[in-house]
């Protein structure tokens, strides 16, 4: 079952997005996508420090090790991105950033294998933290999950967008955002076959995936935001930032309050893999 949900949520994304980008116009797409890196922009955050990260501290590893594998990390995704490995742009033309008019042309003029290879190791990548949050506790997987989707839509539809103002043709844009898309798919089944003998790891594993989070919110998000706007849309990007940040903590919400209810009639059916992310003090597994 836990395999079940793991492909339907790693699928999800990549589905939305194709269905998204084939219902809609390119300058109505763009507009929409200003809005969603707003919402990814609070999704990531919140998930990534009010469920993510407390989870992984709250599992009993010394929180010193838990801290380098953050640095460790958020160095690890800079690195990726240097080598142009884990690429999530979301801009598009005429999207008021400073680079010269045909830009998005040149880009995947220069192939549109380079976005595809790209966002595919992405969404790899995030199809195996999907897989290593499902396996630590199904809550923690449909959040986290969430959060990838959230910010996958406006990655993929950005991307098409690129790819349109390049010349591409809509059934062939739409063809490389879903077998990009597909990666992440690949990505969580062959980690919940991978990752399950390492569940001792999993709380650290959580944190690699807060640290995606967090620098993708950081280092590529906040700056798009970060420019000069009208009164008006500065407070819409702050409202949106916000509607991700309270979308997050109400899903949280409810699923700890299921949770509670279900251990108060003694059915916790996740027991059994949490007790992998939270052993006792004496470095036993709970049972």
């Amino acid at each position: 079952m836990t395999l079940t949900y793991i492909v339907a949520a790693t699928f999800l994304g990549g589905l939305i997005s194709v269905l998204l980008a084939a219902a809609l116009s390119a300058p109505l797409l763009g507009l929409i996508v200003r809005h969603l890196v707003s919402l990814s922009t609070g999704v990531l955050l919140g998930t990534a420090l009010l469920h993510v990260l407390p989870e992984a501290f709250g599992s009993g590893e010394p929180p010193q090790a838990l801290f380098l594998t953050l640095l460790g990390g958020l160095l690890f995704f800079f690195l990726l991105e240097k080598a142009e490995l884990y690429r999530h742009g979301h801009h598009h033309e005429h999207d008021d950033h400073d680079h010269h008019h045909g830009f998005d042309a040149e880009q995947a003029g220069r192939g549109g294998w380079s976005v595809l290879v790209g966002d595919s190791i992405h969404n790899f990548c995030d199809g195996v933290l999907i897989a290593a949050a499902f396996l630590a506790d199904p809550q923690l997987g449909i959040v986290t999950a969430l959060a990838i989707i959230a910010h996958e839509i406006p990655q993929e539809v950005g991307d098409y967008i690129v790819l349109i103002n390049a010349g591409f043709s809509r059934m062939r844009a739409l063809a490389y955002n879903a077998l990009s898309g597909l990666a992440a798919v690949v990505g969580g089944v062959l980690g919940y076959f991978l990752i399950g003998p390492w569940r001792e790891y999993l709380p650290y594993m959580m944190v690699v995936a807060a640290s995606s989070f967090v620098y993708v919110a950081v280092a590529d998000l906040i700056p798009q935001l970060q420019k000069r706007l009208s009164g008006r849309d500065t407070v819409l990007q702050i409202v949106w930032m916000g509607a991700g940040l309270l979308m997050i903590g109400g899903i949280v919400s409810v699923l700890h309050d299921s949770h509670d209810h279900g251990d108060a009639h003694g059915a916790a059916p996740h027991a059994e893999v949490a007790s992998s992310v939270h052993p006792d003090h004496d470095g036993h597994e709970d049972h």
